[in-house]
């Protein structure tokens, strides 16, 4: 029988629970009674209060996240920097946008022949757009909205969805989380989950008992507490956090293990308590956090060129298919220790291009390969290499009718006429599954029907393998896919699949598990004129689309900071003269005192 939404709330209560689930948005703003602020963060390391504003308890709280990103960072420097980038991702671009508008010179150096990144996509010999992974933009991404807005893409480019998070179970079977209700969280929330059809009576107790007890709960009327609580739990898993008082086996499976390979292709047993906590808790204070929105087409049209055009209008030189073969710096004869990079080697010819300051905006493996062996003499460098990556597959397959129509075959088979802008039949959303190997994945021919609609073509699904699926070969992974569909479709069985596509990515996110957060470096280095951008350096987001951005506003902020002065990027540029030659270091260099390039190994 379904629990009915008082007769929830009560067990709720009586569990001492007014709660939401880490699921759940909760209608709070930063000035409601009792909800204790934190101060800016004081860390010794930031210079910029730009980037402080984008650390400790505030950044999940300040709503002027959007409006920095949006209007930029509000200063010209007095001295004109000349900046190289390694990496046209996301933070490589958005640290661009800001450096050239503080009225430096900027060139990106990309290894790729197009940008993006992990958010990259790009178009095959028959015009199909191609991408690396499926990129859905949460209601938080105050960051990535504002350079949207900044680059004119946030209005056109989005398309926004219900405010549902709809499972597809074996055999059509749907559960859902529905968020829609005329009163606000916590209300809304004790109401899907009251409602949802995912969960059982038995596991929805056991839910809510754990869920009662979380720092999510605390944090409605002591964030700061309730923060301070889910960053000590970066050393369990989400498992043994949430099997600890009350939690039960049969809602890890049905529902939360989807959600953490959603967020970071790894499933409850193991990720991190904080990683997971971390969202939930956005999601547990702004009611819009959990509202999802898709872009209308590809990567490359709607979140791409826009700002490829910012950059542009900035004289912001991009060099792609030109990657970084070394990092050319100077080392102090004394210590052995590198003190400052001169510039970076690209290409095949290595041609050397010389800067004042250098960022290295690259991912985990690229930041792994980029680094000069001297610099893991510096701690701060050596932590980055216990990092490591989770491999993903992603699946593109089209058909010849609409896949995820569940009631109506007739219209599940009809592609005629102009079905373009979303019209199409079928579930415009994105989806979760615990009945599948792809945890979460969506019709882009609905969601994102800009450049994945094609007429007389039907749905185009896109979904996304983790590591138990990626060593097989690219036609496993078509069949397996279409599989797996048609056991939660079961009408998709009629239809025909009639074109495919597989990318593999073999180190994507950097992976979520316990104890990682330790290793996450900061963005200004020990070396004075070296930045690091990317989203598995530390900033309060996951490794996504807003940690890119975050991160690329934060360097940033912290070149604009340093740039000026008698102590600035640009005297210390002045003050050493270069080097004539590179050479690799040796003793007898040390012992002359002589200042030499250290060659990459």
């Amino acid at each position: 029988m379904m629990i009915s939404p008082c007769n929830l709330a009560i067990l709720l209560v009586a569990s001492s629970v007014c709660l939401t689930s880490a699921f759940i948005p909760v209608s709070l703003s930063s000035s409601h009674t009792g909800l204790k602020m934190s101060t800016i963060s004081s860390d010794s390391t930031f210079t910029s209060d730009g980037a402080k504003s984008q650390i400790g308890n505030d950044s999940f709280l300040n709503q002027n996240l959007m409006a920095r990103a949006q209007n930029g960072p509000g200063k010209k420097n007095q001295e004109r920097l000349k900046v190289g980038i390694v990496g046209a991702g996301l933070a490589g671009m958005v640290a661009a946008m800001d450096l050239a508008d503080a009225g430096h010179d900027v060139e990106i150096f990309e290894v790729r022949p197009f940008v993006g990144g992990k958010v990259s996509s790009w178009q095959d010999k028959e015009g199909n757009h191609i991408e690396m992974g499926l990129h859905v933009f949460f209601g938080c991404y105050y960051n990535l909205f504002g350079i949207m807005k900044r680059t004119g893409g946030f209005d056109k480019n989005l398309r926004i969805k219900e405010h549902v998070h709809t499972f597809v179970n074996e055999g059509g079977q749907l559960g859902s989380l529905d968020f829609r209700f005329p009163i606000g969280a916590p209300v809304s929330g004790l109401q899907a989950f009251a409602k949802t059809e995912q969960l059982g009576l038995e596991d929805k107790f056991h839910n809510a008992v754990r869920l009662g007890t979380s720092p999510i709960v605390r944090a409605l009327v002591d964030f700061d507490g309730g923060m301070d609580m889910v960053r000590e739990l970066d050393d369990i898993t989400f498992t043994e956090w949430f099997t600890q008082l009350g939690g039960k086996r049969g809602s890890l499976d049905r529902m939360w293990d989807a959600i953490a390979y959603a967020l970071g292709f790894l499933d409850c047993d193991s990720i991190s308590a904080r990683c997971m906590l971390t969202i939930f808790m956005l999601f547990a204070i702004r009611t819009e956090a959990s509202v999802l929105r898709m872009l209308d087409g590809s990567p490359q049209t709607g979140l791409h060129d826009p700002i490829l055009k910012y950059l542009k209008d900035r004289n912001v030189k991009i060099n792609l298919s030109s990657p970084c073969r070394e990092i050319v710096h100077d080392i102090d004869p004394e210590t052995g220790l590198p003190t400052r990079v001169r510039g970076i080697k690209v290409g095949a010819n290595e041609i050397f291009h010389e800067f004042d300051t250098v960022i290295a905006a690259c991912d985990v493996p690229g930041i792994k390969k980029v680094l000069p062996a001297s610099f893991r003499q510096y701690d701060f460098f050596d932590k980055i290499y216990n990092l490591d990556c989770v491999p993903i597959a992603t699946v593109q397959v089209r058909f010849d009718g609409w896949v995820t129509e569940l009631n109506d075959e007739v219209r599940m088979m009809d592609v005629s006429g102009d079905q373009s802008d979303g019209k199409g039949a079928g579930i415009d959303n994105l989806l979760y599954s615990v009945d599948t190997e792809f945890s979460c994945f969506a019709d882009l021919a609905l969601t994102s029907p800009g450049e994945y609609y094609k007429p007389g073509e039907g749905s185009l699904i896109q979904a996304v393998f983790d590591e138990r699926a990626f060593s097989r070969s690219n036609d496993q992974l078509v069949a397996d896919c279409i599989k797996q569909l048609n056991n939660i479709f079961p009408s998709s069985r009629k239809l025909k699949c009639t074109w495919s596509s597989v990318v593999k990515l073999g180190q994507s996110l950097y992976r979520e598990k316990p104890g990682q957060d330790k290793f996450r470096p900061k963005q200004a280095t020990p070396i004075p004129n070296f930045f690091l951008a990317g989203s598995y350096t530390y900033q309060d987001y996951l490794d996504s689309m807003e940690g890119a951005t975050r991160s690329g506003l934060m360097v940033a902020d912290e070149v604009i900071a340093r740039a000026d002065g008698p102590q600035g990027l640009k005297a210390m540029a002045k003050e050493s003269a270069p080097a004539n030659v590179a050479a690799k270091g040796t003793k007898e260099a040390a012992k002359e005192k002589t200042l030499f390039f250290a060659e990459t190994k």
